[in-house]
């Protein structure tokens, strides 16, 4: 299906880009496009304007600091996360952007996009809780950071307001991280996902259970599945799974996820 007729600006600095945002309600950011678009075609939302990024530097580049610190500009692609030295080190990055549906979309698809959108069946959002990511976003107020927990407010719904953008995903040093999933075929999206991160405790995020990533802990990888029956998951059923085999999916894929990350 064609797109409706819809305005359309390319900003040349993140100040402009946050003035068209904030004079016009009904304009949307556009970065990779890979899910905006066909919402968009499916007419399952209809902006009147997109604000394009992608002339914007201060919202691209891959940065590690002295202390180990992961910066990550929200426009930085899948493919460019999985090629980046710096992002190597928090290795499982690039081991989960390597993933993510086709090459195609990899090298449009960006990371800001992916947690932005917050689709629950998305790989990224669960990842961000496991490994304490912090975001910054910017508006007409200034900027501010959350939690990754923070961000994460609901389906399709972030901390990144009307108005605002996310402008700095921050990682910190780490590399006990596992992943695991089911999904639909080889390129699909998650039936159910995990990610977990392991410093001393243990953490992990589940996704496509709840609206937002569910976090769990505990002392051990053994304690994991304990863990997860312990958070009362009361996951959807769809045509791809029941609310029970999501919930028995969890706790297995909690669990691998974990053995992974304490196994590095």
């Amino acid at each position: 299906m064609l797109l409706r007729e819809v305005e359309y600006a390319k900003p040349a600095s993140l100040a402009e880009a946050l003035a068209i945002l904030k004079a016009n309600d009904g304009a949307r950011a556009l970065a990779g496009g890979q899910t905006l678009i066909n919402v968009m075609k499916a007419r399952a939302a209809s902006p009147d304007a997109l604000v394009d990024l992608a002339a914007l530097g201060e919202l691209k580049g891959i940065d590690l600091a002295a202390d180990g610190t992961l910066s990550i500009g929200p426009m930085a692609t899948y493919t460019e996360i999985v090629a980046s030295a710096e992002a190597k080190a928090r290795p499982i990055l690039g081991e989960v952007c390597a993933t993510i549906a086709d090459v195609q979309v990899r090298n449009r698809g960006t990371i800001g996009g992916n947690v932005c959108s917050n689709d629950p069946t998305n790989h990224l959002p669960p990842l961000m809780v496991a490994v304490s990511a912090r975001m910054t976003i910017a508006g007409a107020g200034g900027e501010r950071e959350v939690t990754a927990e923070e961000f994460f407010l609901g389906v399709y719904l972030t901390a990144a307001g009307p108005g605002e953008l996310l402008t700095r995903i921050s990682i910190p040093a780490g590399k006990k991280d596992g992943f695991a999933a089911v999904t639909l075929g080889a390129d699909g999206t998650c039936i159910a996902n995990a990610a977990a991160s392991v410093n001393g405790a243990v953490r992990v995020a589940l996704g496509c259970v709840d609206a937002v990533p569910v976090l769990v802990t505990a002392d051990a990888p053994e304690g994991v599945a304990e863990a997860v029956r312990g958070a009362n998951l009361m996951p959807p059923s769809d045509v791809h799974a029941t609310s029970e085999y999501r919930t028995h999916l969890a706790e297995v894929l909690a669990t691998r996820a974990a053995e992974e990350a304490a196994g590095r």
